[in-house]
């Protein structure tokens, strides 16, 4: 039996267990959409192409599955670049489908060309470095090959973004349906990549270190590490600290939790480190600028130094280690918790853990260090957001500083920080996309400014009905710049300031709810008064443009 191209490329997508594909369909790709018509995934149209890729992002982190987008030829394509740009750094499993112009008009100058033939532009070398495979299908005989190299990579270890550009003429191009027993879309078996000789190493490493400490990374949550992570750090009674993106790792409600280490984060962790620790065991953390405070060299020059990553490249990428081990995070850490059986290792628990005294900190309004003042009400907010929402809250955060110092993520939470390349407008996009993958209650966090980059988006959210609540935070200005501008250049403010809209009448324009905060009791009427779990709702919290965190991003 015959079926058209773009049936086997849905087929193909159903096959690879994708439910929902993001995006906005164009002529160059109406074959494959209305092969969509009849399947079992869920399309949901965006109202920019790149909120589509983050869209597509957001589902990937939030179902630990594929995310997929779709566009058609030229500026479709060219609008989801940020969006991918920020998949490839976070290597999520994004399946891109875009279309393009028939193959005999390459290099006519047809509508919208992107075959790099003749003048046009050339749309897979301008994803080929922001993709782990991008690759323009001109014929059908080699087709069954690209799609399974495409499989391949979205359901390895260490997946990343894959673009696939199908010409229209191609996409209505009948093939054998037999092809589809060609197709390999089952995720390779995981072989334990165990060392005993490489753990009893690290073993002897953390027995003979007095103060150990924990840095867990984004790769824990990857590999599903937290309860092993948990498990060693209660069993070695060592403090954990988070990267940014992996916060909540451990509960940061721990007594052995140090919180996020960073140069946007309170100084805890990082004087516990200087201060006491003799051993660093890294564990799937790349240690990048955020997190080593530029790569300031005191953070580990007393310490002997352990990494665990499942990416060899990441080994020693900064700091020599005493012991490194590539391998499974969750693996390894099975192997020396049973390591640490088989010697029948007990720690007497510490009277008091490390963490106990940041907590007794953060209970404290206006005691972290990092803010000099004028933040009070956006600290609150995250005290009752922790307090109200203490499980099954899903978090994406654009702004980042404040959650980092002010919200202790749970165990039972999830925290999404804006990472990747840190692109504006990611938060109300990406947390759309999650909420297709899950039902839980949602925050998008951000500023005025990055609100303005994506905020059409909510009527996304309006069309499908996803419940979703947005906290804007409104200082008028670019907060990042502006701090820049007065800590390096001496007040010298340009085009960082702006006016805003009046927000109350762009939530009734958009047909959801709204609430307007510049008090401690216009926070707890939020919490008491609103639907936060099935409404739609925009939070505009005010906050004073010139309270400026007294880190340095040396920019």
């Amino acid at each position: 039996m015959k079926i058209p191209v773009s049936e086997l490329i849905v087929r193909f997508m159903e096959r690879l267990g994708i439910r929902h594909i993001f995006g906005m369909p164009g002529a160059h790709i109406l074959p494959v959409y209305d092969a969509l018509y009849d399947s079992s995934i869920r399309t949901v149209l965006a109202k920019h192409e790149q909120g589509a890729a983050f869209m597509a992002g957001g589902y990937s982190r939030a179902s630990g599955g594929i995310g997929a987008c779709i566009t058609t030829a030229g500026p479709g394509a060219t609008n989801l670049v940020t969006g991918i740009a920020n998949a490839y750094v976070d290597r999520q499993p994004i399946l891109v489908i875009t279309g393009e112009t028939s193959t005999h008009i390459f290099g006519r100058g047809g509508l919208q060309e992107s075959s790099g033939e003749g003048g046009s532009i050339d749309q897979s070398a301008l994803f080929q470095s922001i993709t782990r495979y991008a690759r323009l299908v001109e014929r059908t005989d080699y087709l069954v090959n690209i799609l399974n190299r495409a499989a391949r990579i979205l359901l390895s270890h260490d997946p990343g973004p894959v673009l696939l550009s199908f010409p229209y003429n191609l996409q209505k191009e009948e093939v054998d349906e037999s092809l589809l027993d060609e197709l390999v879309t089952r995720p390779p078996v995981q072989v334990s990549r165990r060392d005993s000789v490489a753990v009893e190493a690290l073993t002897d490493l953390l027995l003979e270190a007095e103060n150990p400490v924990i840095v867990a990374g984004y790769g824990c949550i990857r590999s599903g590490a937290q309860p092993q992570v948990e498990a060693l750090s209660e069993r070695l009674q060592a403090p954990v600290t988070t990267s940014l993106k992996a916060k909540g790792v451990i509960s940061e409600q721990s007594a052995l939790s140090l919180g996020s280490l960073g140069v946007t984060s309170s100084d805890h962790a990082y004087r516990y480190i200087v201060e006491h620790a003799d051993l660093v065991l890294f564990l799937g953390a790349g240690f990048n600028e955020r997190t080593s405070y530029l790569w300031d060299a005191s953070l580990l020059e007393n310490c002997r130094i352990a990494q665990v990553d499942h990416d060899p490249e990441q080994l020693e990428k900064v700091f020599r280690a005493d012991v490194a081990i590539a391998g499974d995070i969750g693996d390894i850490l099975d192997g020396l918790l049973e390591e640490l059986d088989q010697r029948e290792v007990v720690r007497v628990p510490a009277f008091d853990g490390p963490g106990v005294a940041r907590l007794q900190e953060r209970k404290r309004p206006g005691s972290n260090p990092l803010f000099p003042g004028g933040v009070d009400l956006v600290e609150y907010f995250f005290a009752r957001l922790e307090v109200n929402f203490p499980e099954e809250l899903m978090v994406f955060d654009d702004n980042i500083i404040y959650a980092q110092n002010f919200f202790n993520v749970s165990a039972h939470n999830r925290y999404f920080s804006n990472s990747g390349i840190s692109s504006l407008g990611h938060a109300i996009p990406a947390a759309i996309g999650a909420r297709f993958a899950e039902a839980a209650p949602t925050f998008a966090i951000l500023g005025d400014g990055g609100f303005q980059m994506c905020c059409m988006e909510l009527m996304t959210a309006v069309n499908y009905r996803i419940p979703l609540n947005v906290v804007l935070f409104n200082n008028s200005t670019m907060g990042l710049i502006r701090k820049n501008q007065h800590q390096q250049y001496g007040d010298r403010f340009i085009d960082c300031d702006f006016t805003n809209p009046d927000y109350a009448e762009l939530a009734r324009a958009f047909g959801i709810g709204y609430r307007h905060v510049e008090t401690d009791a216009d926070v707890d009427a939020l919490f008491e008064e609103h639907d936060l779990v099935g409404g739609i709702n925009l939070v505009e919290i005010m906050v004073d443009r010139d309270a400026y965190p007294n880190y340095s991003s040396r920019r």
